[in-house]
């Protein structure tokens, strides 16, 4: 092992780079809520990975992304979303919290919802903030 390890810049990662940091980032805090994440070679009914609780029943099939997202392909897959924004992380249903946020922005008017199925929200105002606030997964000290 190296007797000195240097952190390294995420900006300066490549795109598959930065998806298995962030994987590595959420698992580890999804560890603390008693989850084990098992990442899948390939996506799978549209998970990016597995996260199997210690109760050994509940097991959440997990899409990740680097900010709020929703697809219509994601529709009725019982899939969540893990997400990370300034420093805290998000794990929401998304077919829970999709209702929610088209009733309370104007998504379902754009041509990105109306004609490629998807929309991603770069920045969260304070309305998304306080819609999101349920599923933001804190962490232990």
């Amino acid at each position: 092992m190296p007797h000195e390890l240097a952190l390294v810049r995420y900006d300066d990662l490549n795109a598959r780079q930065k998806e298995n940091y962030n994987f590595q980032k959420v698992a580890a805090i999804l560890a603390d809520f008693g989850f084990v994440s098992l990442r899948l070679s390939d996506d799978w009914q549209g998970a990016d990975f597995i996260a199997q609780h210690v109760d050994g029943e509940t097991f959440l099939k997990v899409q990740l992304k680097a900010r709020l997202t929703f697809n219509k392909k994601y529709i009725g897959k019982g899939l969540y979303v893990a997400f990370p924004e300034e420093g805290d992380w998000y794990l929401y249903e998304h077919d829970e919290l999709l209702p929610q946020v088209l009733e309370a922005t104007s998504v379902s008017g754009t041509e990105s919802w109306k004609i490629r199925g998807g929309y991603s929200f770069s920045k969260l105002g304070r309305k998304l903030k306080s819609l999101l606030a349920p599923y933001r997964l804190h962490k232990r000290a």
